[in-house]
Order: structure tokens, then C-alpha cells, then sequence
């Protein structure tokens, strides 16, 4: 959680440091632009009050012959072509400090979005913690907490097929759809697969909805298929969730990241980074937990997805 926070706060920190030298460059453009912009205009005015033309009409009539005349000519045009020159210059530095301006809004706007984060990583942070801080303190050979540890997962998982039913509801008829092929999400081993299972203390038979896949925190997670954001965020022991509608039906779910590239809405299309492996949530340690649903229910993704035998290792 600190090495996440500590990667925001030092992005926070180098966009500052961006934003101050542009800043810097952007003020000094402008005590250069300011009074060259100042002069020229004082001396067009100038030159308008004396009737360039007119005057310049009559400095070639004063011209004693006619190599004079034409000295005088090439003389006058040196002057017009000098002014447009500046003219033409002094554009430029205003279109550059324009578009530093512009770099100056969007850097600030960025510093803003930085640190919305950060008060959301602290807060997710403080959040998991007090969660993980009460376990701790409940689960001391605690049956009792451990089983309700399980019920809520079931919970959760109950809550996940709600969250589809209704999110392909209200979605957009336009959505992007997958290919029908789904493809690894992550390249770390198999350690564990869907199917109901004998619970080694509390006793009885219960599922495991998905295959997690084993990895480093901050390794990337991918999108098995096509399709279109319809959560992103914190869901209850899944911690940071990524589920994705692939249409037909067809959803995934991304379990326990701890970041999220994408946003609800969004379209991905497949094997593009969503997230990054993390252990928040209810999660004995990082690794991605990994459900294809069919109409909200889990089914198994082995069914669908051709997992290389060297990924499976001794799982049969």
C-alpha cells in the first residue's frame, strides 16, 4: 500500500516540478513578447498618422536621378518587408506562448487529477487496512469469523451477478463486441481452478467461481476479449475489480488489482492493459482471480480459454 502511495506522491511531485518550469518558460516568453509587441504597435500607429504611402510617394519624387530613385525604392521595401518580417515573428511567439499556455492548463489539470488519486489511494488504503486490521483480530483460530469471511465472497459474488444484470440493462445498445475467442489474461502459473470444493476446516462444499493466476504485484493484467468497460473500481472482498460485457452474454471479471487502467464505459479490445496484479480484498496474497460469466452466472473459464500447459504446471 505505502510503495502505491509513494508512486502517486512522486508523480504528484515530478508534474509540479514540469509545471514550474513551464510556468518559468511561459513568463519569460512574455516579458520578451510584451514589449517587442508594444514597439511595433506604437510604430504602426506612427507610420498610419503619417500617411506611409503618401510619405513614401514622396521620398522617391525627391530622388535626384534615377539610380537614386531606385536606391531610394529598395530602400522602402527594406522597411515594409522589416515590418511584416516582425510582424510575421511576433505571430509566432504568440502562437508559442499560446500553446505553452495551453501546456501550463493541461499540466495543472493533470496535478488535479494526480491528487483526486491520491485522496482515493488513501482512502482505499485506509479502507482495506481497518478491514484487514479486523480480520486479523477476528480470525485467531476464530471459526466462526472465518466462516463469515467465506459467506461474504459468496456475497460478493451474488452482488457481481446484480451488478451485470443491471449495468447490461442500462448499457449502451452500441457496444463494442468480443471475438468469442478469449485469450490469457495473465502470464503468471494456474494455482487455482473453478469448481466446488471440500473447505479444508470449515467443512461442506463451496465454489470457486474463476482460476487465479499467480503474480507480482504491479505485473499486467489483460483483457481476455473485446468488449466494454461496465465496472471499474472497489467491490467489496474482490477488491479492485475490472467486469468487462463482451456482448452475447458473455462478461469477465478481474479480482484483486491493485490499479486500474480503465474506466466504466470504456472500450478495450482484447489483450490490452486494464490493471495491474495486487492482493486487495479479501486475497491471502497478490495474484489475479479470473471469472468468465454466462447471463451473470460463473462458469468455468477453462472451457473457453486455452490456457498453455506450462501456465496449468501440476493442476489436472
Amino acid at each position: 500500500m505505502d510503495l502505491q502511495l509513494n508512486y502517486y506522491q512522486t508523480e504528484l511531485e515530478e508534474n509540479n516540478r514540469q509545471l514550474q518550469e513551464l510556468s518559468a518558460q511561459l513568463n519569460q516568453e512574455r516579458q520578451v513578447y510584451a514589449p517587442q509587441l508594444e514597439a511595433t504597435v506604437a510604430r504602426l500607429r506612427f507610420l498610419q498618422r503619417q500617411s506611409l504611402s503618401s510619405q513614401g510617394w514622396r521620398f522617391l519624387l525627391h530622388s535626384e536621378n534615377l539610380n537614386d530613385f531606385f536606391d531610394r525604392r529598395a530602400r522602402l521595401k527594406l522597411v515594409y518587408e522589416a515590418d511584416r518580417e516582425k510582424l510575421a515573428k511576433l505571430q509566432q511567439k504568440s502562437d508559442k506562448i499560446k500553446a505553452q499556455k495551453y501546456q501550463v492548463q493541461e499540466q495543472s489539470q493533470k496535478i488535479a487529477e494526480l491528487t483526486q488519486q491520491i485522496a482515493t489511494q488513501k482512502s482505499d488504503i485506509e479502507a482495506q487496512f481497518t478491514i484487514q486490521q479486523q480480520l486479523l483480530n477476528q480470525l485467531g483460530g476464530d471459526l466462526a469469523a472465518l466462516k463469515a469471511v467465506q459467506e461474504k465472497l459468496a456475497e460478493d459474488s451474488e452482488g457481481i451477478s446484480r451488478l451485470i444484470q443491471k449495468r447490461a440493462r442500462g448499457s449502451n445498445p452500441i457496444i463494442l463486441g468480443g471475438t468469442g475467442q478469449f485469450a490469457v489474461p495473465h502470464q503468471g502459473p494456474v494455482t487455482s481452478t473453478f469448481g466446488w470444493r471440500q473447505h479444508p476446516v470449515l467443512g461442506g462444499k463451496r465454489l470457486h467461481g474463476g482460476i487465479d493466476f499467480a503474480g507480482d504485484v504491479g505485473s499486467p493484467i489483460y483483457a481476455s476479449d473485446s468488449g466494454t468497460v461496465i465496472f471499474s473500481g472497489w467491490y467489496g472482498g474482490y477488491g479492485r475489480t475490472v467486469v468487462i460485457d463482451h456482448g452475447d452474454g458473455l462478461t469477465t471479471l478481474y479480482g484483486h488489482a491493485s490499479k486500474l487502467y480503465v474506466s466504466e464505459g470504456q472500450p478495450v479490445k482484447q489483450g490490452e492493459a486494464i490493471a495491474e496484479v495486487g492482493t486487495t480484498g479479501l486475497s491471502t496474497g497478490p495474484h489475479l482471480h479470473f471469472e468468465i460469466r454466462r447471463n451473470s452466472q460463473p462458469i468455468d473459464p477453462l472451457t473457453l480459454v486455452q490456457v498453455p500447459t506450462e501456465q496449468l504446471g501440476q493442476l489436472p
